[in-house]
């Protein structure tokens, strides 16, 4: 049975695989951001001229989806890799800014 992927996990292999290789001294935080910007970029370039139905429907093609699963996993992978080396946890990150949307941007109050 396989183990359940967590985040510590998974930025533990992106480390590994980096260090196997000798990548460390160009995964600085400026490199990371750069490259996870061309990833999105990548992400976005198949996406750019779809109507917005064809973009709700770009997982029914097979090729296509798996263009799109292997960027969104480039962009995550960067963005692992960067929220290590500047030692940000990107869930409890993401929590707390979901708070403060929450705060300040409260949903309308039913008045019914």
């Amino acid at each position: 049975m396989t183990e359940p992927l967590d985040v510590p996990k998974l930025q533990r292999r992106l480390a590994e695989f980096a260090a196997a290789r000798n990548w460390q001294p160009y995964h600085t935080p400026k490199n990371l951001v750069a490259a996870l910007s061309v990833e999105a970029s990548e992400l976005v370039e198949i996406f750019q001229w779809l109507t917005p139905e064809e973009s709700a429907r770009v997982m029914d093609d097979a090729e296509t989806a798996e263009r799109v699963t292997d960027e969104v996993a480039d962009v995550l992978a960067y963005l692992l890799q960067l929220c290590e080396v500047l030692g940000i946890d990107p869930l409890a990150a993401l929590d707390a800014k979901i708070d403060r949307n929450e705060r300040r941007f409260p949903a309308p109050q039913d008045d019914g």
